[in-house]
């Protein structure tokens, strides 16, 4: 089973695109998808909780990964599956 994957977007976001193909080719299924420019209310507690404007926001379990760059930085570092495992 994978960890829960909260994912911070907006619509017009194409490393938010990134981050979910990235995500599905390591065998995620299933993202919770939050459209921050939708519910201005959800950019801010996004803003609370990482003290970034930017989207993507991405939280893999209880932990906050960062952006794409971020995300893509700890695939290549082989820390994604692990995260993704609950390890």
């Amino acid at each position: 089973m994978t960890a829960h994957v909260l994912l911070y977007s907006s619509a017009v976001c194409p490393y938010c695109v990134r981050a979910e193909r990235l995500l599905e080719s390591k065998g995620v299924t299933v993202i919770e998808k939050i459209r921050v420019d939708l519910d201005p209310e959800q950019r801010t507690l996004m803003m609370q909780k990482t003290g970034r404007r930017s989207v993507p926001q991405i939280f893999i379990g209880g932990t906050h990964v960062g952006g794409f760059d971020d995300l893509y930085a700890l695939d290549q570092a082989g820390g994604l599956l692990p995260l993704l495992n609950g390890a």
